[in-house]
């Protein structure tokens, strides 16, 4: 008994947490930083910044939820800290922002809660999950959040450049940065510090462990690294559902199916094409809007059932395609997995999404492989625009754990 006890405990440290749902009838969870647009997953310390944390219970049923904070590592697994060592106040909270869904097809309650707050406020930067969980149940959430809490310390400097070791104005992006320590005193930056680096959000294709090229007295460099060389891609399909009234952008069409209604996204195709054409989009974020809302998007906004396909002769059978961006959380699960129709000749999928802007793109994932390739359905071009971002992590020689000392987002 006690070797299992051992072996759960070992498990729950090396689980790496991401943001996502647990129970289907959760939807459109998000955290966002309080007065912007896009969702944002990051916060300074002790600033006026505050993340707000929300989604909805496909229901008009009571529900008693509540929320836990806990503190992870650099690579997203489970500290060793206490409580004490990095939250004031309360770890655990009831959500007690409740409201109902008004005129809409779907019911549904929506909750929300903010961070910091009167009762829980942090210590220390670096990685937070909040776990939501109903009726005290707190070994079994419904869903779970992440977010960073970030303590200025360095400069980033980066750039990206088409000219990679791969080829020349080609299918790549390569990225190079420098690292300013400042007054930041690293005794040995490859055992100290902990550099992560991310294209839209992805976790899948996400570098870790880099180790400067050189050194240059406070300045670190980080260039001609070929672990930093990206997919262009391509850029993403977006969709808009914030209104029944008028198929806008990507919809083919929008009717309703008693008693709910129905949008058809225009068919996407493979592409072939080594012709690179421009579209604006937010890198697969996506956007909450009602076009005829009076008060309140998040109670007035509906859901409806949003209808992709794929048209392909053929399925690929040395792998899966998933639909990428922040809509499914970058996650490749069986939500995110679209099927091939033998009748129809295509890839469909049916998703049932709350009213807004969306993007989305397709990413084929091949068996036994955990990094997915945009190539192969969307083609890949130097010239895509993509947001990356890059993560400074800090734990001195004796430190019990990571602080988040620099961030920089930055694209094409």
């Amino acid at each position: 008994m006690l070797v299992n006890v051992l072996t759960l405990s070992e498990a729950l440290q090396a689980q790496k947490y991401r943001s996502q749902i647990f129970d289907s009838s959760i939807k459109t969870l998000q955290i966002g930083r309080v007065g912007e647009k896009y969702s944002s997953n990051l916060i300074e310390l002790n600033s006026a910044d505050v993340l707000k944390i929300k989604f909805d219970q496909l229901s008009h049923e009571s529900h008693a939820y509540s929320y836990k904070v806990v503190y992870c590592n650099a690579d997203w697994t489970l500290s060793n800290l206490s409580t004490n060592e990095y939250i004031t106040g309360y770890t655990t909270n009831n959500i007690t922002d409740v409201q109902l869904s008004n005129t809409t097809t779907f019911l549904y309650t929506h909750y929300q809660f903010e961070l910091p707050n009167n009762d829980i406020n942090f210590k220390i930067s670096g990685n937070y999950v909040v776990f939501v969980y109903e009726d005290n149940k707190t070994d079994n959430p419904v869903a779970q959040v992440c977010f960073s809490i970030i303590e200025p310390k360095i400069t980033i400097n980066p750039k990206i450049r088409s000219n990679t070791d791969i080829e020349l104005n080609g299918r790549y992006q390569q990225i190079d940065f420098d690292v300013n320590l400042n007054a930041i005193a690293v005794q040995n930056p490859q055992n100290e510090l902990k550099i992560c680096v991310r294209q839209n959000n992805r976790y899948d294709n996400e570098v870790i462990n880099l180790e400067p090229t050189f050194i240059n007295g406070k300045t670190l460099r980080y260039i001609n690294n070929k672990n930093l060389i990206f997919e262009g891609g391509n850029e993403f399909h977006s969709f808009d559902i914030s209104s029944v009234y008028a198929a806008s952008r990507g919809i083919d069409r929008i009717k309703y199916v008693q008693p709910h209604y129905e949008a058809f996204l225009s068919q996407d195709v493979i592409q072939k094409s080594r012709v690179y054409n421009h579209e604006f989009d937010a890198n697969g974020k996506f956007i909450i809007n009602y076009q005829e809302s009076k008060t309140n998007i998040d109670t007035e906004g509906d859901y409806m059932y949003v209808n992709f396909t794929l048209l392909a002769k053929e399925p690929f059978f040395d792998g899966q395609i998933y639909i990428g961006g922040d809509l499914y959380y970058n996650l490749f699960d069986d939500n995110s997995r679209i099927k091939y129709d033998f009748n129809a000749g295509m890839y469909t999928h049916r998703a049932l999404l709350k009213q807004g802007g969306y993007n989305y793109q397709y990413r084929f994932l091949k068996k036994g492989e955990q990094k997915s390739s945009i190539e192969k359905i969307e083609g890949s071009f130097w010239q895509s625009s993509n947001e990356y971002s890059i993560y400074v992590y800090y734990r001195p020689i004796g430190g019990r754990y990571d602080k988040l000392i620099g961030v920089n987002f930055f694209d094409k």
